[in-house]
């Protein structure tokens, strides 16, 4: 793993020859005066105001600073479209930072490790402005745009690159997939680099499945049939799947566990909670009138040993490989894949976020793209899932994740599946009159964002009654997440209302929900208080004394009204007969409305991430547009395909990751020769 170090870029003297995306033009000045805060030398600066923009975590950052002749005067930090408890909210001490530090180096803003990043990125620009030195602007690749979600392949002039790294493997990102793949090829001694264009890893998803893993038979739990396991899959995706895909997450996440509980359990000491039992499952009695669905006891994950070590499961695999002796290049984005003349991948390039300079790397024996999925592209979002963004009134996905790994894949020929495949969650809790889909928003990427303030709503996931603007129950309410988010899609304005009562949490137990929504049951009154202060702060939950009240701050009036009242009068007629007439919900996810206070809000889908991913085969191996194995190139994680359509089986609690992992090592031993090692 001999890193070649970083030239230093060359500046705008030489990039004047370059072209298009290679270098882009002299940044222009704007003549202003004032009166100096943080002092140099008489004659340093040349006087004026300037501004330097560059990607934080979720939107363009700008800084605008005003110079006299020997220091900075002003500072202007707009953070506005950053996360808004974090990066939005550090605005101001960033900007204090900067005038009190007569530089752009600061320390920055604990837990906005991003969007500082980006600050101090812009006011280096600003600073170079005024010194009258000559700077490439920040070069932005390819985003597509409202037209053409793909857009066209960077045209990237040879000058422009800089620096050459030579490698066998190369993983580009450092999520879940990423860090994993990482971990076993540094337990496997192999020479391998991992880029990542942020600053850090990315979230650790918890939970992820494993099928008949050591857990599983330590619990006493009984062997998995896998056959009906593959056909259940199978029909969530309406057979839109490669089975054979499918049937390697079945027979190989079992030895996937194994290596993570190697370094996890055995090196590290933590401890794995493995979810079986009833947790596993919903009460039988749903199966009597409704569909029989099948339950994997599979679920794994580390977090009490997580809180417990205050390290996320992707933070210790970073320090795993680098008490091997590798690390990750971070804040280095990619820009392209590169093919050679038989049309095998040989490599990337990429772009260091920092500087901008353009870096090749070589990858002898082949390269995983482990970018995750396009949920924070809204120009994707649009066109490639109509549907889906038509119910989302909330998101909970990570900013960064803008697709462009799916893009850059797709550029060098690979086939992109053709049906959506969201993760959608029942969650996206809003006000009253707020619709499902993008609102417009001036800081947020392609200038959209979903309306929702809260992330996920988790008591939303619960069977409570649902009704939409009229008054009228629309469906059973006992369903996957996704389920009532698209029967929505045929309401006004794409949401719903859930009407419950006093006894929430009694009628949560007796519901047994599982996955995460059981967060509500198994967390109590306390959890919920807080769920609902959450709401009520935002305007987005009521409680009332009666139900006329309640109808009314929930925006019921006239004959919707009416209708609302008669509804909850019907379903306690249901709830007390013990039998759903109307929408055959099973007898135990039927409750009483009659118990003061009465709750209320409306809900949308929150948006996790995406399943919609390049095909590949049962290797991992991407494939072409004539579906066949493209040489040199593997693919993981939410922007892998084959697996998933029209949804993700929420019952079926981390499949998705434990599909993530199995593959991000499934694909370093095709790499690497190991297959039967």
């Amino acid at each position: 793993m001999n890193k070649i170090s970083r030239k230093g870029f060359i500046k705008i003297a030489a990039a004047a020859a370059m072209s298009g995306v290679t270098a882009g033009a002299l940044a222009a000045c704007n003549a202003a005066s004032g009166s100096a805060s943080t002092s140099g030398a008489a004659g340093q600066y040349i006087p004026g105001t300037y501004e330097g923009t560059a990607e934080g975590i979720s939107s363009t950052v700008k800084v605008t600073m005003t110079f006299s002749d020997s220091a900075v005067t002003d500072v202007v930090v707009d953070t506005s479209g950053e996360t808004a408890s974090f990066g939005a909210a550090a605005a101001d001490e960033l900007r204090e930072q900067l005038l009190a530090a007569g530089s752009a180096e600061i320390d920055g803003v604990s837990g906005s490790t991003i969007t500082s990043d980006a600050v101090m990125k812009a006011a280096k620009s600003c600073y170079a402005q005024a010194k009258g030195e000559a700077v490439v602007s920040s070069v932005q690749l390819p985003t597509g745009d409202e037209n053409d979600w793909l857009g066209k392949e960077p045209d990237i002039d040879e000058a422009a690159i800089t620096e050459t790294v030579d490698t066998d493997i190369l993983i580009v990102g450092a999520g879940n997939g990423g860090m994993f793949a990482a971990a076993y090829a540094a337990a496997n001694g192999l020479n391998f680099r991992v880029i990542e264009q942020n600053a850090n890893v990315q979230d650790t998803r918890h939970w992820y499945g494993a099928v008949d893993s050591a857990a599983a038979k330590e619990a006493g739990e009984p062997a998995t049939d896998k056959a009906k396991l593959l056909s259940e899959i199978s029909r969530y995706a309406s057979g839109k799947c490669d089975q054979r895909v499918v049937k390697t997450w079945i027979n190989e996440s079992a030895a996937m566990h194994d290596f993570m509980r190697s370094i996890l359990e055995d090196k590290y000491g933590w401890v794995c909670d493995f979810t079986s039992g009833s947790e596993a499952a919903w009460p039988a009695e749903n199966a009597e009138h409704n569909t029989d669905y099948l339950y994997p006891v599979q679920e794994h994950n580390y977090m009490a040993s997580e809180r417990e070590s205050g390290l996320a499961r992707n933070e210790l695999l970073l320090q795993y490989i680098q008490e091997l002796g590798y690390d990750v290049d971070f804040k280095t984005s990619l820009a392209k894949l590169e093919k050679n003349s038989d049309g095998r991948i040989t490599g990337i390039i990429a772009q260091s976020t920092e500087d901008d300079h353009f870096i090749r790397y070589n990858a002898n024996q082949g390269v995983l793209l482990a970018c995750g999925g396009f949920p924070g592209n809204p120009y994707m979002m649009e066109q490639l899932d109509p549907l889906g963004t038509s119910v989302t009134t909330a998101c909970s996905y990570s900013p960064a994740d803008k697709g462009y790994g799916i893009r850059a894949a797709v550029w060098a020929g690979a086939n992109l599946d053709k049906e959506a495949a969201p993760m959608l969650f029942d969650r996206g809790i809003v006000a009253p009159g707020v619709d499902g889909g993008y609102v417009d928003s001036d800081s947020a990427f392609g200038g959209k964002a979903f309306p929702g303030k809260i992330r996920q709503f988790n008591p939303g996931t619960q069977p409570f009654l649902k009704v939409n603007r009229n008054g009228e129950r629309f469906a059973n309410e006992s369903s996957p997440y996704n389920d009532i988010v698209y029967a929505a899609a045929h309401q006004p304005g794409r949401v719903y209302a859930q009407i419950s009562d006093a006894n929430f949490i009694e009628d949560a137990k007796r519901f047994h929900t599982i996955g995460c929504s059981a967060q509500t049951r198994n967390l109590g009154e306390d959890y919920f208080a807080q769920q609902v202060e959450n709401g009520e702060k935002e305007g987005c939950f009521f409680k009332a004394d009666t139900l006329e009240e309640l109808a009314d701050k929930m925006g019921f009036t006239g004959a919707a009204k009416d209708t609302f009242l008669a509804t909850v009068e019907r379903y306690n007629e249901l709830y007390d007969k013990q039998n759903d007439e109307d929408f055959g919900k099973p007898a135990y996810r039927l409750s009483a409305i009659r118990t003061a206070p009465f709750y209320g809000c409306w809900l949308g889908a929150s948006l996790l991430t995406t399943e919609q991913g390049i095909a590949i085969n049962e290797k991992g191996q991407a494939l072409d547009t004539n579906n066949q194995p493209m040489e040199g190139l593997y693919i993981t994680g939410d922007m892998s395909g084959s697996f998933f359509a029209n949804n993700y089986p929420c019952l079926m609690a981390g499949v998705a990751m434990g599909r993530t992992l199995t593959f991000a090592m499934k694909a370093v031993k095709q790499m690497a020769g190991l297959e039967n090692a």
